[in-house]
């Protein structure tokens, strides 16, 4: 039985996939390489997992504006997240995943860290607001 929860859209979209979370947030300059779409990072939780095709977990963005441009490159090579959750996007972020139209949803009506884990199946509906764990 799938459970539906309710969000805020940041950029519209649906797409599905398995999740992979963190509680560290992403730095896409310098953090992930574009062209595999593996976290590079040494000290980030997620250190050689691949975010691809992934519904892509994580409190925020931090870092440079860039990051935005780097989220691009990663929808441009295939080696992005089919979808984000945030717990409150930022700007870098939220720009990224709109210029990619990767689909992005925050502000879940339950902390996605109470309700979701690793491998869970999951659409994510930001045209209509809510996520749906399958």
């Amino acid at each position: 039985m799938s459970q539906i929860i309710k969000g805020r859209t940041i950029a519209r979209g649906c797409a599905a996939g398995k999740v992979l979370m963190t509680k560290d947030p992403i730095s896409f300059l310098g953090n992930v390489n574009p062209e595999t779409g593996e976290v590079v990072d040494p000290n980030h939780e997620l250190y050689g997992k691949s975010i691809k095709g992934t519904v892509l977990v994580f409190p925020q963005g931090k870092g440079s504006t860039v990051g935005s441009y780097v989220i691009y490159q990663l929808k441009k090579n295939g080696t992005a997240p089919a979808a984000i959750i945030n717990l409150e996007c930022e700007p870098i972020v939220a720009v990224g995943a709109i210029i990619s139209e990767i689909p992005l949803i925050d502000k879940l009506e339950t902390n996605p860290y109470d309700i979701l884990k690793d491998g869970d199946e999951v659409t994510v509906d930001s045209a209509e607001g809510f996520i749906e764990i399958l």
